[in-house]
């Protein structure tokens, strides 16, 4: 399966991954400025943005996409930055071919289960009739129904592509990602500990990493260290990009 993606810069390779309902272009904008210094790749996951849609949404299949991205790219190892659902896509991935992962970054996000959060926002998107759309503002009226933040209909809208032969689809496979939202929810299985160097960034106002979470986190990644944003929400690149980039700078230049 060949995963749509983005190259930038040359260097040590660092490969970014995206979280639930997102895709390569949210983090263009950081991919750019780390390429000063490295080779960044971007990726869309499977079921989400231009690559393939697959019938099976979970964290082995995502770490297997990734690894077959990387012998593809004759990439031997890597430092894996993940956000979200793509930080435990990177956290699977060091449990699971922990040689081709040079270091880890992981983005407000824990190994542990995670809580379910998304209903409304499954609401919102189903409530686009998707078949019979002919403008974007009424899929972004439908939506206000069930989800009021606009900042988020319009991190949902960029989902939202026109077909050559007329009309709207979604570019994630809608279906399935929201049939296997449980896998998505699901903790990582820890298998041997990944002992190389390992940086959780975590925003100050999200909830997504907690007090609870910590036994694991050093269970699974014993040399992690944590960092916060204090004004950051679960969107940490969106909302303190500088503060994040500089992070990563400092963490990728220490190793």
């Amino acid at each position: 399966m060949e995963l749509n993606h983005k190259v930038f810069g040359v260097g040590d390779p660092v490969i970014i991954l995206h979280g639930l309902f997102g895709m390569l272009d949210n983090w263009q904008t950081i991919a750019k400025k780390l390429a000063e210094n490295y080779m960044v790749y971007i990726i869309d996951q499977r079921n989400h943005g231009r690559s393939p849609r697959m019938d099976a949404h979970n964290y082995k299949a995502m770490a297997e996409d990734l690894a077959a991205f990387m012998e593809s790219q004759w990439i031997h190892s890597a430092h894996i930055v993940g956000h979200s659902m793509g930080g435990k896509t990177a956290m699977q991935m060091a449990m699971d071919y922990p040689d081709m992962v040079e270091s880890l970054a992981v983005i407000d996000i824990s190994p542990t289960a995670s809580t379910r959060g998304h209903d409304a926002v499954f609401d919102a998107l189903n409530a686009v009739d998707i078949e019979q759309l002919e403008k974007r503002s009424a899929a972004q009226e439908a939506m206000q129904v069930h989800v009021q933040e606009v900042g988020v209909i319009q991190f949902l809208l960029k989902n939202l592509t026109r077909k050559k032969e007329g009309g709207y689809e979604w570019k994630m496979n809608l279906p399935v990602i929201e049939r296997d939202y449980e896998r998505i929810l699901d903790p990582i299985v820890c298998s041997t500990p990944y002992d190389k160097a390992t940086l959780f960034i975590k925003g100050g106002q999200s909830r997504h990493i907690v007090d609870a979470d910590l036994p694991l986190m050093k269970e699974c990644f014993p040399s992690y260290q944590m960092k916060e944003i204090a004004d950051a929400g679960h969107w940490v690149h969106a909302d303190a990009p500088d503060v994040t980039l500089q992070m990563l700078r400092e963490f990728l230049s220490e190793l």
